[in-house]
């Protein structure tokens, strides 16, 4: 095997870059025969659009889980491994969102086969990260929903590209990059030995381990089950960046031996550390100055001030216990209006089980009366350079939709009208969510539909904060570091 490895290496190096013909993402063709010519089969898939508002509007998924509006969401349609057959929930799924049949959002990886993305990075955004999940897992007879993330995530501040090869300072989007998601070492060394040979720098390859310490890698019907996301965030050009969603210039192969190897398999990756030390606390009696002022503006009104906590468990925490993560990711901090707990819920599929639920403490409903609002406030986490970006986001309680997402730049300056004598409230913000914002261009207004793209009047509303990718720590901001974000509901008093 390692004799193999050293002639596809030498190989590459005496060739150079001769099979190269596509300037934007190199030889992809060059690079299955490479694969083929070591002894492997290449499935090739596609990325697509994961739009999980409309497969639930489609009544294909029982719930949104708690889709970002800020992001839509790209993620690796996959094909089986060779001679298996996609399940008919997840062909249904990939029939709903318009993708080739015969690959899948949802599948499983041998511990000897790897999954490679081959193409170009999304064009300039303030944020974007390759992620993968533990989508589901089989406990005994119970199969459950997972949605777990497995380990760091490759982001734009890390990641090998042309653009900055082997990780170096430099400009990351729009540059091709390799990543290969694989729990064996020798196979990722065979995979970037074959680009190599298609002409593709091995200054730009990056690997997406999966621990197979920690999952039933397999493709039996009781193999754990994966997602792979991209999540680009705030794009400088939107044209440039729906065009990305829509025509991403990237593939996706299925690698898979045609005959059995001895496997090398990864250990856990060591993972980015949170925290600098610095932290947002010392903005605790500005925030509470600020809380004051809304309260005094709305006197006349009945106030009911919202929990904030921790939203979501860390992907090897919900892995331990068997719960829904509900789809974290390690480069952010997430907060919402309620309180967790844990119990058994309504399967989101057919013999699958859901262990994830909050307490919305209390339930809160957004009718149309003009006073009747919520008053979301906090600390620019951008401002404090804890995050890269950050935004609040206005959820259906009830399936996790997502509606409407508030960025940091609209934030700037929203807090000094309230404190205009504190220098200090440049780095606070306050928003109102409505039904109807009257003028206020401080506002957002809460549609009612059409389906889960609005809330209805009658339904609970649930508030969630993200903060992403401290730029010191290239990775999500410690919570100890983090002042909580918070909102109060405002009704008549009547």
């Amino acid at each position: 095997m390692k004799t193999c490895i050293l002639l596809l290496v030498i190989f590459a190096i005496l060739i150079g870059t001769g099979f190269a013909e596509n300037v934007d993402i190199g030889d992809v063709q060059a690079f299955k025969q490479a694969l083929e010519k070591d002894g492997f089969t290449v499935q090739q898939g596609r990325i697509g659009y994961l739009d999980l508002i409309k497969l639930y509007d489609t009544g294909v998924l029982p719930s949104v889980y708690g889709n970002n509006p800020t992001t839509k969401y790209l993620t690796y349609f996959v094909p089986p491994a060779p001679g298996g057959t996609v399940p008919e929930l997840f062909t249904r799924i990939t029939k709903a969102l318009g993708m080739d049949q015969g690959t899948s959002a949802f599948w499983n990886l041998g511990p000897d086969e790897a999954v490679v993305f081959i193409g170009k990075t999304p064009p300039e955004c303030r944020y974007f990260s390759f992620d993968h999940y533990l989508l589901s897992r089989t406990y005994g007879n119970e199969t459950r929903w997972i949605f777990a993330n497995l380990a760091d995530t490759v982001n734009n501040f890390v990641i090998n590209t042309e653009g900055t090869p082997n990780g170096t300072a430099g400009n990351s989007f729009n540059q091709t990059t390799v990543i290969v998601a694989t729990a064996d070492r020798g196979i990722d060394q065979r995979i970037q030995a074959a680009a190599q040979l298609a002409g593709y720098s091995s200054e730009i390859f990056n690997t997406q381990v999966f621990p197979s310490s920690l999952l039933n890698m397999g493709l039996v019907d009781s193999s754990d089950k994966f997602l792979m996301l991209i999540r680009p965030a705030l794009y400088k050009d939107k044209q440039a960046g729906s065009d990305y969603l829509n025509n991403t210039p990237a593939t996706v192969f299925r690698v898979t031996p045609n005959e059995s190897v001895k496997l090398d398999p990864y250990g856990y990756p060591e993972l980015r550390v949170r925290g600098t030390g610095t932290t947002e606390l010392d903005l605790m009696d500005d925030l509470d100055e600020l809380r004051t002022a809304i309260l005094d503006k709305y006197s006349e009104l009945k106030a009911t001030e919202l929990p904030t906590s921790i939203a979501v468990p860390a992907g090897s925490d919900a892995i331990q216990r068997g719960i829904d993560a509900v789809g974290p990711n390690n480069d952010a901090f997430y907060i919402w209006s309620g309180n967790q707990t844990v119990s058994s819920q309504t399967p989101p599929f057919p013999n699958l089980t859901l262990y994830y639920d909050f307490l919305r403490d209390p339930a809160v409903t957004l009718g149309n009366d003009t006073d009747e609002f919520i008053i979301v406030y906090g600390v620019n986490h951008v401002a404090t350079e804890k995050a890269t970006y950050s935004n609040f986001a206005v959820y259906g309680a009830d399936v996790w939709n997502g509606v409407g997402s508030i960025e940091d730049p609209v934030l700037n300056g929203t807090a000094e009208e309230y404190l205009p004598d504190n220098p200090n409230a440049k780095y606070l913000y306050v928003y109102k969510i409505a039904r109807s914002c009257n003028g206020d261009s401080h506002c957002f207004a809460v549609p009612t539909g059409p389906g889960a793209y609005g809330i209805a009047l009658d339904q609970p509303i649930l508030i969630a904060w993200r903060s992403y990718l401290e730029k010191a720590t290239k990775t999500g901001p410690s919570s100890s570091e983090m002042v909580y974000d918070r909102a109060i509901k405002f009704d008549p008093k009547k």
